[in-house]
């Protein structure tokens, strides 16, 4: 594979650092917490210092704990979300899109229906019939979130598969006698995985936000720790007026980071997708040793020059 597909952007970099480090985060993140998050054997209200790195909250409980703990159940939901939601577009938008006809016309509908209906008050019904178990499992939460966050990822399938459902591969294997179902899976949804790599991540970056505003308002379980509900205990105890920043900045500051990763991840997915961004992500190092200019001419897409290609070809 040629250096030209593989995104070099200190951005994409960054971006992948970011998710990464909250990806470990998610699974070591309790075994981290020198407390129980929901002790409260501590002084109240007490600032930063060595015994605990973020103070304590009104009631005595250690914050650090508490964010370290939390990131485990914001992250996964966010991540049961963006999969199924991403599952969910993928049989909705590429059937709709190679099938056409009456099913294309019903799966469409369903479709708009979903993104007519507002996202969050959908889920806030939805949520308000769920019993306390429910609102207690990461996993039900995920699920729920997904349902409202798949509608538009469907939608560009089903545009991206009717540019694909007419092309010389995918006549191929109908004539060969291959499955709807094969042909959308094995031929059309691999020629998708830029779109679906992109429609996760954003999926993921709106299932994080999704789930932090149910925990705010508090209608999930506030015996589940996350950044939502950090958020939630810090406005109920006037921790902004009280100039306590310690207990809202931080599951402020992670919310921002994981959301920026995400946006970081989604440049690289864009360089892969249009050449004219391939360069882009080139240090000025490598465009010279390429053999591509600094500043590409407008309308023009540059293109690398490997010297083994043009051994082997002379």
């Amino acid at each position: 594979m040629s250096a030209a597909r593989i995104p070099r952007s200190p951005k994409v970099l960054v971006g992948v650092g970011i998710v990464g480090f909250f990806v470990i985060l998610t699974v070591v993140g309790p075994w981290l917490a020198p407390y129980d998050p929901s002790s409260t054997n501590f002084l109240p209200n007490l600032t930063p210092s060595g015994s605990h790195w973020l103070g304590t909250t009104s009631l005595g409980q250690d914050i650090f704990s508490q964010l370290m703990v939390g990131a485990r159940a914001t992250m996964v939901v966010a991540l049961v979300a963006g999969l199924v939601a991403t599952v969910l577009s993928i049989i909705v938008g590429v059937a709709a899109g190679y099938l056409g006809g009456f099913p294309d016309e019903g799966l469409s509908l369903l479709s708009n229906v979903f993104l007519a209906i507002p996202g969050l008050p959908l889920l806030i019904v939805i949520d308000s019939y769920l019993p306390a178990s429910g609102r207690s499992n990461s996993f039900v939460i995920g699920l729920i979130i997904s349902l409202t966050g798949w509608a538009w990822s469907a939608r560009v399938l089903r545009a991206q598969t009717m540019s694909l459902r007419n092309r010389d591969f995918v006549e191929a294997a109908r004539i060969i006698g291959e499955s709807r179902f094969r042909i959308m899976m094995g031929e059309i949804a691999p020629n998708l995985l830029p779109v679906l790599a992109s429609s996760l991540l954003f999926t993921i970056l709106y299932s994080i936000g999704a789930y932090v505003t149910l925990a705010y308002v508090g209608l999930t379980s506030t015996a589940v720790w996350n950044w939502g509900t950090m958020l939630y205990w810090a406005q109920a105890n006037n921790a902004p007026l009280s100039n306590e920043w310690y207990w809202f900045v931080p599951p402020g500051v992670c919310i921002a980071l994981v959301g920026m990763g995400l946006a970081l991840m989604n440049f690289g997915i864009d360089e892969f997708i249009n050449p004219r961004l391939r360069a882009g992500g080139l240090s000025g190092r490598l465009r010279r040793t390429s053999g591509l200019p600094r500043r590409p001419r407008l309308g023009f897409t540059p293109v690398m020059h490997h010297p083994q290609a043009q051994t082997s070809g002379s």
